[in-house]
């Protein structure tokens, strides 16, 4: 968080200017970037774990 947003406090007195405005935008998305890819990540891992799951049941099954 830069000292823009320390400075911002939305209030009905106060306007954002663009640059506080473009900073809290430019922070929300890398936000989403991060959590896209730890959400993409998860999903990668419990796959994997759901992969060796129906391996090893496969070795016990006989299959």
């Amino acid at each position: 968080m830069t000292k823009i947003h320390k400075r911002y406090r939305l209030t009905s007195n106060e306007e954002p200017t663009d640059e506080m405005l473009q900073a809290l935008m430019e922070d929300v998305a890398q936000a989403a970037r991060e959590s896209s890819a730890k959400a993409e990540a998860e999903k990668k891992r419990r796959l994997q774990a759901v992969a060796k799951e129906i391996e090893e049941w496969k070795y016990t099954a006989g299959l």
